[in-house]
């Protein structure tokens, strides 16, 4: 599997080198043409082991199917020589009655082959992405935070596509060749001269497909890389439409745009040229295998060697001996669509769950509340650690701020308390238990969480605040969403808790959204709660709402805040100030401007955020030692 590049910043952006863009597996200019991988194929037969009725039903029918394709032909002629010179009417009716019959049971084992065959890749192709969904459910954070989106989608939408196309074909594909082999047989059987003749055609036709196989590969390749970048530029430009809107720049962005769009149609243009060059290239083999037929089968019937018949039939198999070649040159090009298109599948399915259960895991039960860092050193990136060697203890129902500058450490460690990734050295201790000791749906249940940036789901707010407490009645949610101040707005709007939101929440404020996550934290009840900057996209006027309902609902609550504005940590119990990973001061709002150190000198300095002031790397050196 290839090697998969990440970017992930440090926590301090100071120190974080410039990385490669995030990528899952190879970029957009991979060969997109993959050999045929027996590793592969053996993994596409795992997902139609469960639907081996479906894909035996659809191989039988496809094999009545090619062979009363065959047997077509042959009934014709044999009903030419019935009905010449004068002919034997009995035997007309015969084969007319057999002829009826096979062109029924052809059209009856076409439609169950077709059928059958797009049940087969449906049910196959559902398999595929509800394991594609369920392998993103459980993968870890570090992975997620670290690749692009965009190369998540392409797997979960173009490349199973392709694979769709390709089940939908297999069987076709498989028709086909059989009616190759069949009709071969039959025209060297009935004439073995004539047959022999008529296939010397075949050799121009492999020799010709050599010449175009490589330049179709360089025009497709182009063409997919072309469609790639539109696309690219599309969604980029759609999900920062604020930003162009409000920079003026649609003019410019469409020249962009048009660029690109332009590269893709000449692009695009020249694949389905290439396309098509097989198409009149068979259509002259055609010709001239035809021509064959009825030169020499024309003077063989003259000269009595050869039934009309038998010359009728050989025409009908050389008009259908090329269709399948045609539809053979397209499925082999879906087939290395879909090789290429399963390898960054199965990749994707094989990226392995770092954060999981270790076997001898239990539930974390019922605990005291707390939350314990013992000499925990953590990094993104191992070299470059975020956190360096930090211990502290949040006791029962106790409340906790973590507060420092941007890339201090303060978010890795609520992360670290989640577990949404392992520590490198040290420890993290809820409930007195190493949370990698623990089940991570125990853990989940006792730490809710609010972030500063909101997630809401497609849903009415009551679904939304309800999420992940589905046993909520609604006078739980409407008491959560009082102690938080959203029951007004909420009740504003014209169906209440009903209203739908559209996506991600869009249709309320920033501030709003914020509102509906906090509630639905709350309405969790959980016994250790984490607020990652929950306030800082919610005004003034709301913030002191909810500042008097936390006092509150922390009552009986482990909680540790983050907050850049120091006006909302004065009343914790603790305030842990971190500085590059460190903690230089811990200690209670009046004791840490006892001590005047950084804290105090923030405070006292009148900036209403730690963010608003530069903090000197070497300032404050002296108080490392003061945790």
């Amino acid at each position: 599997m290839s090697d998969f590049v990440f970017d992930r910043g440090s926590d301090d952006p100071a120190q974080a080198p410039r990385r490669p863009r995030a990528t899952l597996g190879s970029d957009d200019a991979e060969e997109i043409f993959a050999s045929i991988d027996p590793k592969i194929l053996g993994r596409f037969l795992d997902y139609l082991k469960p639907h081996k009725s479906f894909a035996i039903g659809a191989q039988v029918a496809v094999l009545i199917s090619a062979a009363t394709a065959i047997t077509i032909p042959y009934l014709i002629g044999q009903a030419v020589n019935a009905s010449v010179g004068g002919g034997d009417g009995d035997r007309l009716d015969l084969i007319i009655m057999a002829f009826v019959a096979v062109v029924i049971l052809n059209a009856g084992a076409f439609f169950l082959e077709q059928w059958m065959s797009a049940r087969l890749a449906q049910r196959v192709i559902f398999d595929v992405r509800r394991s594609m969904f369920a392998h993103f459910q459980d993968v870890s954070l570090s992975f997620m935070d670290k690749t692009h989106v965009g190369r998540i989608m392409a797997r979960l939408q173009g490349d199973v596509n392709a694979l769709q196309e390709f089940l939908e074909s297999t069987t076709g594909a498989v028709g086909d060749i059989a009616l190759l082999i069949g009709i071969t047989v039959v025209l060297l059987s009935m004439d073995l001269q004539l047959g022999l003749l008529t296939l010397t055609v075949i050799p121009a036709l492999i020799v010709v497909r050599a010449i175009w196989l490589p330049f179709s590969k360089k025009t497709f390749r182009e063409a997919r890389d072309a469609s790639s970048t539109a696309n690219s530029a599309l969604a980029e430009n759609i999900n920062g439409v604020r930003t162009v809107q409000e920079s003026r720049r649609e003019a410019l962005n469409f020249e962009l745009y048009e660029e690109k769009a332009r590269e893709n149609l000449k692009a695009q243009t020249n694949s389905a040229a290439m396309t098509q060059v097989m198409v009149p290239t068979v259509d002259v083999l055609t010709g001239f295998a035809m021509a064959i037929v009825i030169v020499v089968g024309g003077n063989a019937v003259l000269g009595g060697r050869l039934d009309v018949g038998v010359m009728v039939a050989f025409i009908f198999y050389v008009q259908r001996f090329f269709d399948p070649v045609r539809m053979l040159s397209m499925q082999y090009t879906i087939m290395q669509r879909a090789m290429a298109a399963g390898h960054r599948i199965f990749e994707v399915l094989d990226v392995p769950v770092t954060i999981q259960d270790k076997p001898d895991a239990e539930p974390l039960g019922d605990v005291e509340p707390t939350v314990e860092f013992r000499n925990v050193t953590f990094g993104y990136d191992p070299a470059r650690p975020v956190l360096h060697d930090v211990s502290f203890t949040v006791k029962p129902r106790e409340v906790v701020a973590l507060v420092g500058p941007t890339g201090s450490g303060k978010t890795s460690i609520i992360a670290l308390a989640h577990r949404f990734y392992e520590v490198d050295q040290g420890q993290v201790l809820v409930g007195g238990r190493d949370v990698r000791d623990v089940t991570l749906d125990s853990l989940g249940r006792k730490i809710g969480m609010v972030l500063q940036e909101p997630f809401l789901f497609t849903g009415t707010i009551e679904e939304n605040i309800r999420y992940n407490t589905e046993g909520a009645t609604r006078e739980d949610v409407v008491a959560a969403a009082k102690a938080v101040s959203a029951h007004d707005f909420i009740m504003r709007l014209p169906e209440g808790y009903a209203t739908p939101l559209g996506q991600r929440g869009r249709n309320l404020s920033l501030g709003q959204r914020q509102l509906i996550s906090f509630a639905r934290a709350l309405v969790a009840d959980p016994q250790i709660l984490i607020l990652d900057e929950a306030t800082a996209n919610i005004d003034s006027f709301t913030e002191l709402a909810i500042q008097k309902a936390l006092k509150v609902l922390f009552a009986g609550r482990t909680c540790m805040v983050i907050a850049h504005r120091l006006a909302t940590i004065r009343d914790a119990d603790k305030i842990i100030v971190l500085q590059q990973g460190r903690i230089i001061e811990q200690g209670s709002h009046e004791v840490l401007m006892r001590n005047g150190g950084l804290y105090a000198r923030l405070y006292a300095s009148a900036h209403a955020s730690f963010d608003d002031a530069q903090v000197a790397e070497t300032g404050d050196a002296e108080f490392a030692t003061r945790t």
